[in-house]
């Protein structure tokens, strides 16, 4: 039973720690959209979508006024557009179409971002596959909500090491395309390993094959508030900490599974899964790297920031998984840069680089962030940084990505604006030794051992 303290301790949360449920998402299959003449195509995809999520918005609405939590986005994702658009699509153009298609229904019924102009190529890419890919700049530079994402590798299958050389040129041609504006469209773009298909977050989020027609997922994000409680066991020994992140992260995700399941009522759309992701937010207190000071650090990047990174990852998924039956997503800390005061700090202290940043997503959610780099970086560089980040998805059998943000015209020292919800990044060198002989040689890294248990 509710008790009063524990409705003043939830609102204390929301009013002074930043509590918040980032993300209501409505996954919606357009499989049943598939045509192979591209109008009716868009004309299937545009009233699936603005017919399941016709009352999103004003449902999420309805529970913020109701419960006084923040919803802070309203989201769609669809079927990956790489396997819908197939029959259909014979050029880069005609996939952008479906792009234009996914913007107007989004702006149509009032959603922040929709998820979906995606590609499935771990192994290979199928024609569709390819062209979707190479439509991606002209897709993201013409719409304002489309969020896009390829999945370039998973334990089971190895790296598609084509599909890392060719996304590392496509995310310069994103950036070239959007200079005038701090090369910001790459932003809405992330590369994985291991991706997974209930994801509620952007800029990965598509609805997987194997979901239903529409689901419920809901994203929920609470930093300031692990780190108001960890301020009051400052000094005590690795269980008491241990403890307290755990019976917090059960309070948050508490907050999540109610949020979802009066969505999933409302919408008459059955529920999916709660992603319990600390999920960090530009104001001050809502920091992921300000927990891992308040753990013992510095500043995020001195040494141990590993260590600390995994015990908190580790002790947010034991208490999420007590609060809610079904938990999925990336479940766990993330660690962009510009959502991220503290990270900011780090960046601009020297106490951070790309290396340790790229340690610290062995233990934790996704991998390297919302990270601004010089816009002179070489194609093969990039492509270099994905693989490596996908090396560490295979091997570890986690989901991690990269999403990367060369800014075009700016280099080390200067600071990108993003803006809202997306902050600032100071940019971040890059190791300027080339890998061009690497990433060249095409093909595929083959699967780890350990992926094979047939």
């Amino acid at each position: 039973m509710i008790n009063i303290w524990e409705v003043k301790e939830t609102n204390n949360m929301v009013e002074q720690e930043n509590l918040d449920v980032r993300t209501i998402t409505i996954g919606i299959s357009l499989l049943d959209c598939i045509d192979s003449d591209l109008q009716k195509l868009n004309d299937n995809i545009y009233n699936k979508i603005t017919t399941v999520a016709k009352d999103l918005a004003a449902v999420g609405e309805k529970i913020e006024r109701e419960f006084g939590i923040p919803i802070v986005n309203k989201r769609i994702s669809v079927t990956p557009i790489a396997l819908v658009g197939g029959a259909a699509c014979k050029t880069t153009e005609d996939f952008a179409t479906i792009a234009d298609t996914l913007d107007a229904a989004a702006k149509a019924v009032g959603v922040n971002l929709i998820g979906g102009y995606s590609a499935l190529v771990s192994k290979g890419m199928t024609k569709a596959d390819e062209l979707l890919i190479r439509s991606i700049p002209t897709a993201l530079c013409r719409t304002e909500r489309v969020c896009s994402s390829v999945n370039l590798a998973s334990t089971k299958t190895g790296i598609n090491m084509d599909a890392v050389k060719l996304m590392g040129e496509i995310l310069l041609e994103v950036a070239e395309q959007s200079k005038d504006r701090d090369s910001v469209d790459c932003m809405k773009l992330v590369v994985f390993c291991n991706a997974p298909d209930d994801n509620p977050f952007m800029a990965g989020a598509f609805h997987g094959v194997t979901e239903a027609d529409a689901i419920i997922n809901v994203g929920v994000s609470g930093p300031g508030v692990v780190k108001t409680a960890l301020e009051s066991v400052r000094g005590e020994n690795f269980e008491v900490l241990c403890e307290t992140i755990k019976k917090t992260a059960f309070k948050v995700t508490r907050v999540g599974q109610l949020v979802a399941q009066e969505a999933s009522r409302l919408l008459n759309i059955p529920f999916g899964i709660v992603d319990l992701s600390l999920a960090p937010t530009p104001a001050i207190g809502d920091s992921v790297a300000d927990i891992l000071c308040e753990i013992g650090l510095e500043y995020a990047g001195a040494p141990g920031t590993t260590a600390a990174l995994a015990l908190l990852n580790d002790q947010v998924k034991k208490g999420g998984v007590m609060a809610s039956s079904y938990v999925g997503g990336l479940s766990g800390a993330f660690i962009p840069v510009s959502e991220d005061q503290g990270m900011i700090d780090a960046v601009q202290a020297n106490a951070i680089t790309l290396e340790k940043l790229e340690a610290m997503t062995c233990v934790c959610s996704v991998g390297l962030d919302m990270i601004a780099i010089p816009g002179d970086t070489k194609a093969t560089t990039i492509s270099g940084i994905i693989a490596d980040e996908m090396a560490l998805g295979m091997v570890n059998q986690k989901t991690t990505a990269a999403r990367l943000i060369p800014v075009i015209g700016k280099g080390v020292g200067d600071t990108v604006e993003f803006g809202g919800l997306f902050g600032y990044a100071p940019i971040m060198p890059v190791n300027r030794y080339s890998c061009d002989e690497f990433i060249n040689r095409g093909g595929r890294i083959p699967a780890p051992i350990h992926s094979f248990k047939n």
